[in-house]
Order: structure tokens, then sequence, then C-alpha cells
């Protein structure tokens, strides 16, 4: 599924990356407990669903090579977490969403979980 696709039908709003609408992800894991996604191995394209919107996000993902984060619940990223994103070539969403909500949309689209 393509990052266009999943913005568009999550209502979401692309904070960095809008160059990359056209790469696909193939499967999403949804944490606010990083220490959970430091435990995933796959090689697959990954985006993470979380509600913990701060520098750790985008530490704990340049280390697990997660290239796309959706915030869900409305949370905005902040300048500093904008650059260090753009410096990693990362895709930041946001969406109004809950994650349980944007969870299940992406599941019936035909989005992969990571387990």
């Amino acid at each position: 599924m393509t990052i266009q696709e999943i913005v568009t039908h999550i209502e979401g709003r692309v904070v960095v990356g809008a160059h990359h609408l056209d790469d696909n992800v193939e499967c999403a894991f949804a944490s606010d407990l990083m220490s959970d996604v430091l435990t995933i191995t796959s090689s697959h394209k990954i985006m993470l669903l979380t509600g913990l919107c701060n520098m750790q996000t985008i530490r704990t993902c340049e280390m697990s090579d997660i290239k796309v984060i959706l915030f869900v619940r409305d949370k905005k990223a902040t300048d500093e977490m904008i650059e260090l994103a753009e410096e990693n070539e990362m895709v930041l969403i946001e969406t109004p969403f809950s994650m349980y909500r944007t969870s299940g949309v992406l599941f019936n689209l035909g989005l992969s979980p990571i387990y």
C-alpha cells in the first residue's frame, strides 16, 4: 500500500517526507512502548503507529530502520522532531483518528500487521 493511500484513508497530513508518497509500506506496528518497537527485527517496509510524540520516537525508529511514523490522536510533531526526521529521510504523518480506529482502517484495507 502506498503512503498516499494510507494518508487518504486515515484523513492524515504529511508533515515530513511528501516526496515519498509513492513509496510502499508492507506492514504496520502499533505501539506507544518504544521498548516493544526495538524488538522488531523484520526487514519489511514498516510503518509505526504511535501516540508517543517526542524525540525518543524518532530516535527509536532511527535505530530500528523504520522510515514511516504515523502519529495518532492528533499528536503534533515538534520542530526538533521534524528536523531529525528530515535528516533521516523519514516520513511523519499525523491523523486525528485514535490508534484503534487507525489500525482497523489500515487492517481492513489489507495492510498486514508485523505480528
